[in-house]
């Protein structure tokens, strides 16, 4: 989510609310040992409750316990519940160390960045965290992640809790596998500087956005191991993919495609590249597949270098109403 590295001021969190002239913050953050214990056991039992809820596959229960707006727009949460019961099922849950965030105000910026921890004098340390949540409302918030063990191998659970009364609500659910084909994030990065050494950055570039992604509990978190991935990412940010909201043309014979993203994904037990295209319709399926497998072809013939580092291509076109229509081929199938 975060495509920047964080350079805060020099100095802790606490030091940059000592700066405001006396005004106090709009927003901070609490690690663990800065927590009354009766708040951080307040945070771990709400997360631990409601992770039992989302092991039995009890999403009823979670919606009744979560705050209006995600409520109001359940499906994602009960897809996700129903998709990891099996690795949650039976499993142990462990609470990292959580987090408080408090919002004084309705953030007027776009996002709001909660420092928490430690912060030296070029950004962060060992000891800390950075949160950006866009559009974030006056409250109180929380952030537990459970490192779970279940029959599926190892798995985080995070919740993003938020206080109304004397009860924690549930704001947010994120369920990742710590790993992709087995693969952690140190291994990703490490295939990024291969590639990068072998001239491939289009891989380099996407294989540093997944060790990224693999290092950290929820998309909106950085550490100061993904700002140095990220300072190593921008030496082979490439200029002719869709990224930061840009969008590329690419060639397919007397065609032009113009392309929005274009990012990798894990399906199952492989490591798949998206790509999104501008569509006008898609309600021709046998037609938009053979637009899918032209720009899978396009992209290939382009960029042969994903060969190497993806199992297959997930074409996706998207008309301006955001209905979409997805193929997948294999690699060894696409050409």
């Amino acid at each position: 989510m975060k495509l920047r590295k964080s350079v805060p001021s020099p100095g802790c969190a606490a030091i940059l609310c000592l700066l405001s002239a006396g005004l106090a913050c709009a927003q901070t953050c609490s690690t663990a040992s800065d927590m009354d214990p009766a708040t951080r056991n307040g945070l771990e039992n709400a997360a631990q409750r409601y992770f039992e809820m989302a092991a039995r596959g009890d999403s009823a229960s979670l919606k009744q316990n979560a705050i209006p707006s995600l409520a109001s727009q359940f499906a994602g949460i009960e897809t996700a519940v129903k998709d990891n019961r099996s690795s949650l099922s039976g499993a142990t849950a462990t609470p990292r160390p959580p987090f408080l965030l408090k919002q004084e105000a309705r953030a007027t910026e776009e996002r709001t960045e909660f420092l928490c921890g430690v912060f030296g004098p070029t950004g962060q340390t060992a000891n800390s965290t950075e949160f950006i949540i866009p559009n974030l409302s006056a409250g109180t918030y929380g952030i537990v992640t459970l490192d779970v063990n279940g029959a599926n191998g190892p798995r985080t659970v995070s919740f993003v809790l938020e206080q109304q009364a004397s009860d924690w609500k549930m704001g947010g659910l994120y369920v990742k596998d710590p790993k992709i084909k087995g693969h952690d994030a140190l291994w990703f990065a490490d295939q990024a500087r291969a590639f990068k050494g072998k001239g491939q950055n289009h891989n380099a570039w996407l294989y540093y956005l997944e060790a990224r992604e693999l290092l950290v509990a929820v998309p909106f978190m950085s550490t100061k191991m993904t700002d140095q991935l990220y300072d190593e990412s921008q030496t082979v940010k490439p200029t002719d993919l869709p990224l930061d909201g840009a969008t590329v043309d690419l060639a397919a014979g007397t065609k032009t495609y113009r392309l929005t993203a274009m990012f990798s994904v894990p399906v199952g037990q492989d490591l798949d590249l998206v790509v999104k295209y501008q569509a006008a319709d898609v309600s021709d399926s046998a037609k938009t597949f053979q637009e899918n497998l032209a720009v899978m072809r396009a992209v290939l013939t382009k960029f042969p270098e994903f060969r190497q580092a993806f199992d297959g291509i997930v074409a996706r076109a998207v008309e301006p109403s955001g209905r979409d229509y997805g193929s997948l081929l294999a690699m060894k199938d696409i050409h």
